[in-house]
């Protein structure tokens, strides 16, 4: 499939993340699943778990999840946690990091805040990454907080989604955590030695189609994020939709909407029904009337907040993952994504994205 076959090359070609048809992709609709089919599989881990987000929130959910990180740590495994200072901020105290070092839990903090010296909200580490011995993956829209699976409900109630890797394209997100882990650590121990923490697997089982895990560094000076977004766009010829919590759109992003709108092409964007910064909504809803005017229509999420990023293109190919549709995830943030194709995934994401129309 040459449309699909251009983007896996683009992403291989300027962000040296292969293409894979050896492993199986599972989709998740809402993050709940998720966090459940997680909790299944770190309970399953053998030698190492490494996790990566940009928010985490030391409350119930991510207590279930410790009890299970202490337990694997005492059984021999090499646990590493990750997170973004910014991103949880109000979720977890100063000596956070500590507390979990004390029960043997490697952690690092992305960029820790320093107020008056580092207060902008760019480059922060936005990616959300789980990998289980190098066999299985997660990756998707949701952090480790409680509103995530809508244990409290600030903005009513929480829409958001992920998927499961299993099989060798789990190598991909092994290095993206590798990369920023071994970046920021202040340790003289030798993080270089990534071979160990990539197996040599046989196709998964349920291996379908081609899957493709992807990085975003903003360091690069390539915007991967968008390219794909945009390449899909100028790829599909019977619809594109978009799932995303913000709107703030570059020049480029936008033209492509509106070109394939006026092009035929059914582009449709999921924004939430439900503020979670009234400011920024604001900003979303300003990008609303050069959109609709060119045929782009744009459904509001009535019962709360669409936090999911995700994007699908004519019944055959999606992408899910960290990357808003907004300026400072598209161009400032460091993100993580999964194209993919030909897999039931495709079709249960699209199911979902029509079952969240009928409620927008």
């Amino acid at each position: 499939d040459p449309s699909a076959g251009n983007i896996a090359y683009y992403i291989a070609k300027n962000n040296r993340y292969p293409l894979y048809n050896d492993s199986a992709i599972e989709y998740y609709p809402d993050a709940s699943e998720g966090l459940e089919a997680q909790l299944k599989e770190l309970a399953k881990a053998e030698k190492f778990i490494f996790m990566e987000y940009h928010a985490i929130e030391n409350a119930e959910s991510w207590g279930r999840i410790q009890k299970v990180l202490e337990a694997r740590h005492a059984a021999g495994v090499e646990v590493r946690v990750f997170y973004d200072d910014m991103g949880s901020i109000g979720f977890v105290n100063t000596d956070f990091a500590k507390q979990l070092q004390s029960k043997g839990i490697q952690c690092q903090v992305f960029n820790p805040f320093k107020f008056g010296l580092n207060t902008f909200l760019n480059n922060r580490d936005h990616r959300k990454i789980t990998v289980i011995d190098g066999k299985v993956g997660f990756t998707g829209g949701y952090n480790l907080a409680n509103e995530y699976f809508n244990i409290s409900s600030p903005y009513g109630k929480w829409k958001d989604t992920g998927i499961k890797i299993t099989g060798p394209a789990v190598r991909s997100l092994t290095v993206t955590f590798l990369e920023m882990w071994t970046a920021v650590n202040n340790s003289k121990a030798n993080d270089y030695d990534v071979d160990k923490y990539l197996p040599q697997l046989a196709p998964a089982d349920n291996a379908e189609g081609y899957i493709m895990p992807y990085s975003v560094n903003p360091l690069y000076g390539k915007h991967i994020g968008e390219d794909v977004y945009i390449s899909m766009l100028n790829k599909a010829t019977d619809y594109c939709w978009f799932s995303t919590p913000y709107l703030i759109l570059s020049d480029e992003l936008l033209h492509a909407m509106n070109l394939a709108a006026r092009r035929g092409v059914d582009v449709r964007i999921i924004t939430p029904g439900i503020p979670d910064k009234k400011l920024v909504y604001r900003v979303t809803r300003s990008f609303y009337p050069p959109l609709v005017k060119n045929y782009v229509r744009i459904y509001e999420w009535s019962p709360g907040f669409d936090h999911a990023k995700m994007s699908i293109a004519d019944d055959k190919m999606a992408t899910c993952g960290t990357i808003n549709l907004d300026y400072r995830s598209l161009y400032h943030h460091f993100e993580n994504g999964c194209f993919f194709y030909g897999s039931k995934a495709v079709a249960d994401m699209k199911a979902d994205f029509e079952n969240t129309f009928s409620q927008s």
